[in-house]
């Protein structure tokens, strides 16, 4: 059979036409689709806060860098000559595990408030456009970080208690605190440790992120015909650089105080106290009192000492922010012996020339009192005491050289035991008061 040579030229030649218009049509179609997708640029600033606190700390490494940097990226594509329009703002607050739940959920609030405040400062942040999220206890960061950390102790158990408190949700407070209990007692505390002062400081973050629409630009690109279907998809792609964080240098998690109670020692009687702080709002103290003044010609005699101890409760604003600070409610219990003499009849609780457990009075009650800030690292504590005294005291008056004993009372006293209105001195790397304006130093 034979084939006319000028139909099979004409014919394959209308086929190969066809199939390159088609190509080119659906190239065009392809290209101008993609062109005409708006990209989206974006940038984010990390900063991270002391342990406990919320503010904008422009000292800490890496604070100052990290919000210059994307207040540039802002004011550059803020700029109504560049089209490019904010699509959204999204804040992130975070909190390292060693809080309780409350604490942490607050302080996430707080750090997202404060670097959106800060930034906000500088450049618009349209509230339309900004959505917030708080991490509270942030146990999905926290593993991620024992994942990358092949030196954490006890890893494989570290990470079943992290998945346990995910597991459970973020509503979950009793099983949070169930597995912040674990991880502190497993193996003597090690791996505890080694996070708290490894890991936990890079959770101590609050993160903002911004996005901008480009304008559009169609560019025509050379388009190669071919006389094949097979093409390779190129998929854009956005890669986010890690920066690199500079973790402030932590200090031991200390926060103790000594004080004096003015009112004794306006009385002429010292007095120095010492309180630390246990975790979870809780604290206990020690105060002491000596004073032991005579004037023996006259028969004067001032004399006291003894001391008292105290388990306090802290609340309140003020004390969710930084510990040993507001409102406290607690209980103490105390003794002190006494010399009171003014040239005439005396009263003495307890015996002279012994100890002070020798017929020593006692008292015990509860206490409410308010430290209240007035430097970086002094606060002034205001506490009454209402409870029971209790004990002997001796009567006596004094007959030339000697002593004349005239009856032994009992008492039973129910009313105010204690006042205190106390200088307090803060101790520890991280225990000061924040009085700086927003996003500025001390």
């Amino acid at each position: 059979m034979h084939t006319h040579p000028a139909k099979i030229s004409s014919g394959t030649k209308r086929a190969t036409a066809a199939r390159r218009f088609a190509v080119v049509a659906f190239l065009l179609a392809v290209s101008l689709g993609a062109l005409a997708q708006r990209a989206v640029v974006s940038d984010t600033a990390t900063i991270h806060f002391t342990q406990s606190h919320s503010d904008v700390l422009l000292s800490m490494p890496g604070n100052r860098a990290a919000l210059d940097s994307i207040i540039g990226f802002m004011h550059r594509y803020n700029d109504p000559d560049s089209g490019y329009t904010l699509r959204r703002v999204h804040v992130i607050g975070g909190a390292s595990p060693e809080g309780s739940v409350r604490i942490n959920e607050r302080l996430s609030r707080r750090r997202a408030a404060g670097i959106f405040d800060y930034i906000s400062q500088s450049e618009e942040l349209p509230d339309s456009l900004t959505t917030f999220e708080f991490l509270g206890r942030d146990w999905h960061g926290l593993r991620n970080l024992v994942i990358l950390d092949k030196q954490v102790p006890n890893r494989d158990e570290v990470l079943s208690v992290i998945d346990a408190a995910i597991a459970a949700g973020p509503d979950d407070a009793a099983a949070s605190d169930r597995a912040l209990a674990t991880l502190r007692a497993m193996n003597g505390g090690t791996p505890y440790w080694y996070m708290y002062t490894r890991l936990f400081p890079a959770l101590r973050a609050s993160t903002l992120l911004v996005e901008y629409t480009a304008p559009i630009r169609i560019v025509p690109e050379p388009i190669e015909l071919v006389d094949t279907l097979e093409f390779d998809t190129i998929v854009p792609h956005i890669v986010i650089e890690e920066m690199p964080v500079d973790i402030p240098e932590q200090c031991s998690p200390l926060y103790m105080s000594l004080k004096t109670n003015m009112l004794y020692d306006a009385l002429a009687l010292p007095s120095v106290g010492a309180e630390f702080y246990v975790g979870k709002n809780w604290s206990v103290g020690i105060n002491w009192t000596y004073g032991w003044w005579s004037k023996n010609s006259s028969h004067r005699y001032w004399r006291a000492y003894g001391g008292d101890i105290n388990v306090r409760r802290w609340f309140g604003r003020k004390a969710e922010d930084k510990p040993l600070t507001g409102h406290h409610l607690g209980i103490y219990a105390g003794v002190v012996t006494y010399d009171f003499e003014f040239g005439g009849k005396g009263y003495m609780g307890g015996l002279p020339h012994r100890t002070l457990w020798d017929r020593c009075n006692y008292m015990g009650g509860i206490e409410y009192g308010y430290s209240l800030p007035i430097g970086r690292r002094l606060n002034i504590d205001f506490t009454v005491g209402i409870g029971y005294l209790g004990g002997k005291y001796l009567e006596y008056r004094p007959e030339g050289k000697r002593y004349v004993w005239e009856k032994t009372v009992r008492q039973n006293w129910f009313g105010p035991t204690k006042a205190e209105v106390s200088l307090v001195w803060l101790i520890g790397c991280d225990n000061y008061n924040r009085t700086s304006k927003k996003g500025g130093n001390q």
